[in-house]
This record gives structure tokens, C-alpha cells and sequence, in this order.
């Protein structure tokens, strides 16, 4: 017995739900993986015998129920993306297949004008592409913020219209999209379940914010998906790929090395007097690896047991002595200065020797000092420098 529209979606649905619990790697996984697509191909061939959408509706056109099956799309990719594959090229494959449907999903939701062009605006840019870390950071958040209102909005709606519960620990997306299908009463898609207008505005209203959920999360993994594919273009040759063989590429990898190498062997020796060792690595003839001057081979040998820093060239008094000499070491001042007369005092002394030429030479020297100093009162006053604290 053939399953009706909505149960087929909602088995769908609930494997796609396991699908995101699962390894990639298991078998049953990959079981659910391919189960999953072949109910969708089943799936999208009813919808276009039916033709439920037609190129020239509108959304208005649209039925409420039918609205769901937009979603198509966005399943394919996310069961697509689950396949296991070994090889990169079929990896690439998948990734371009799963694309595609994305983009599908994109343009179906921007053909019938669900998303709001402002919502477009902000997921059409992509991340990767803004070069500055903070803008960058203050996109993702914003799309973020937006995914997170939109999830709000779908519950806020959902608990208001007392529309059909989903489980405790829903925390998928997937699960919002099961709890809108009707009733699991079978119906053929002529014969929708009739819904009072109330009923109706509300699931209309809950499927319409979670297409663009969807939208939402699909342009973020496009970004995601673009960026794996740059990676695996870029990535190195591999035997898989059906490249040129190994010999040829490990030849041309040796090359490339040698390219890179500060010992490459030159022809004919360093000397150019011919190889200085055969293959094995056994000498051909004698050489030596230290100059030939004598002077400089005595100077590396004495240098191979000295320590790695400076020693001292002098002892410590011997370079006091060159420092007084240089007039650079002070031997004044201390206690036995105190004795010491100074200049002024020393000068007045040697006035005092009556009598003799050099006393007077001393005599005349004290005059004019105490001249200078009695012209230089006159001419400053006492405190009349001094411009502070004067009212």
C-alpha cells in the first residue's frame, strides 16, 4: 500500500532527524542515507505529476498544506550531504550535488517572494568575504540574532495556537517541521484535511517563518560547503584523482626539493676537480674540510675548547690605574676634607703675607674678588629675584 503525501514526507522527515544523531561512517547510517533519497525522488515525481506548484502561482496561490513541500529541496541537501564517500573527487561530487539543491531551495523561497528583503540582504553576504575581523564578527552575530528570532516567533505561534506539540527534547529543526504536518490519518493530496480559518492562519503563518529558517540556515551552508570545496581544489595531488604516476611524480617531486636544498651536490666537486665521494658515500680522493693556511687552521683549532663568551683582558686594579691615569677616578672629599681650606680662604691666607711679592700678588687678587662682589650686591638686591609669594 502506497503511503499518502504527508506520511511520505514525515517518514522522511523522522529518518533525516535520525540522519543528524548518526556517524556518517556507519552502515546504518548510510542505509537511512539512501532510504532517505529514494523516498524523496518518489516524493518530488508525485509532486510534479500533481503539479502542485506551477510557475505562474503566487504564494497566495499556494494551499497552506501544500506549503510544506517547499522544503524539498533542503532535505535532498541534507541527506546528500551525509553520503560516505572515500575519495575525493566523489566527495567534490557530492558537495556540488548538495549545492545545487540549496540553491534551488533559495531560489524557490525568493521566487515567491517568503523571505523578506531584508532578511535576503543579510544572509546574501557571506562571512569569508569581510576582511575586517570586527564587521565579520558583528554579521555572524546578526545572523545569528536573526535565526534564534525566527525560532522564537515559530514557537510564540505554536504554544498561542495550541498547535500540535513537539517532544521535550525537540531541539531540531526538523522536529518544528513534523509538528505541522496534519493528522496521521492517511488522505490523498486532493483531500486535505479541512481546517477552520483560525487553524489555518496560524500553521500558515508557523510554515511561512520556518521556510525562512530554512532559508537562513541554507545560505549559511552554502558558505560552509564553498569553502570545503576551495580546500579540497586546492588540496595536493593524490593516485586517486587519476594523475600522472608515481614515478613521475616523485621524480618531479625530487626535483622541486632539490630546488630548496643549501647542499646540493655540484658537478665535478667543490673544487671542480671531480666527485669527492661515490653513491655509497665512500671518498674518491683526499681532501681536506680546513683552509690550507696554516695560521687560520691554528686559529679555528685553538677556538674549538674555548668557552662560547668573552674572557676578561685585565685585572681589575690594573684597570683602576688606567682610569686614574685618565683623570676619571675622584680621590677627594670624605672626612680628611674637612681640614682642607677652600679657595676663598686659601686666597685670604696667602694675603696675608706682608712683605713678599707673591702676598702682594694675593693681596691685589682678594681686592678685586671683594669688588666684584660688593658691585654685583648693588646692582641685586637681596630678595629681588625672588617673584614667589609676594601678595
Amino acid at each position: 500500500m502506497s503511503l499518502s503525501l504527508p506520511a511520505l514526507l514525515g517518514r522522511i522527515l523522522k529518518n533525516t532527524r535520525r540522519i543528524e544523531d548518526l556517524p556518517t561512517i556507519e552502515d546504518e547510517t548510510q542505509e537511512l542515507v539512501q532510504g532517505s533519497l529514494n523516498d524523496l525522488k518518489t516524493l518530488h515525481a508525485h509532486i510534479i505529476d500533481l503539479s502542485m506548484f506551477s510557475p505562474n502561482d503566487t504564494l497566495n496561490d499556494i494551499t497552506t498544506q501544500d506549503l510544506l513541500y517547499l522544503v524539498l529541496p533542503y532535505v535532498f541537501a541534507q541527506a546528500q550531504g551525509k553520503l560516505k564517500t572515500t575519495k575525493r573527487v566523489d566527495r567534490m561530487n557530492s558537495l556540488v550535488q548538495a549545492e545545487k539543491y540549496l540553491q534551488n531551495y533559495i531560489g524557490v523561497l525568493e521566487k515567491y517572494e517568503v523571505v523578506p528583503a531584508d532578511e535576503r540582504a543579510l544572509f546574501d553576504r557571506k562571512t569569508a568575504t569581510v576582511a575586517d575581523f570586527a564587521k565579520r564578527r558583528e554579521l555572524k552575530i546578526n545572523q545569528y540574532k536573526k535565526e534564534k528570532d525566527l525560532k522564537t516567533r515559530i514557537e510564540t505561534i505554536r504554544k498561542r495556537r495550541r498547535q500540535r506539540p513537539t517532544s521535550e527534547d525537540a531541539s531540531t529543526d526538523i522536529d518544528l517541521a513534523l509538528s505541522l504536518l496534519p493528522s496521521d490519518t492517511p488522505k490523498t493530496s486532493e483531500n486535505h484535511e479541512e481546517l477552520d480559518p483560525d487553524t489555518d492562519e496560524a500553521l500558515r503563518e508557523t510554515t511561512l517563518l520556518l521556510l525562512r529558517l530554512f532559508y537562513a540556515q541554507a545560505s549559511t551552508q552554502l558558505q560552509a560547503m564553498e569553502q570545503e570545496l576551495e580546500l579540497l581544489r586546492n588540496a595536493p595531488p593524490s593516485p586517486e584523482l587519476g594523475l600522472p604516476d608515481d614515478d613521475k611524480r616523485e621524480t618531479k617531486r625530487n626535483h622541486e626539493d632539490d630546488e630548496w636544498r643549501l647542499d646540493i651536490p655540484v658537478p665535478g666537486g667543490p673544487d671542480g676537480k671531480g666527485p669527492l665521494m661515490d653513491s655509497a658515500g665512500k671518498p674518491l680522493r683526499p681532501f681536506t674540510i680546513l683552509p690550507s693556511d696554516a695560521g687560520e687552521r691554528a686559529r679555528l683549532q685553538a677556538q674549538i675548547f674555548s668557552p662560547g663568551y668573552n674572557l676578561p683582558t685585565m685585572s681589575v686594579d690594573e684597570y683602576l690605574q688606567i682610569e686614574r691615569q685618565r683623570g676619571n677616578v675622584i680621590t677627594s672629599g670624605g672626612p680628611a676634607s674637612q681640614a682642607v681650606p677652600t679657595s676663598s680662604e686659601q686666597l685670604a691666607i696667602d694675603a696675608e703675607m706682608d712683605g713678599t711679592v707673591e702676598g702682594a700678588i694675593k693681596a691685589e687678587e682678594k681686592r678685586q674678588k671683594d669688588e666684584k662682589w660688593a658691585r654685583y650686591t648693588d646692582e641685586n638686591p637681596r630678595g629681588a629675584g625672588n617673584t614667589m609669594n609676594r601678595g
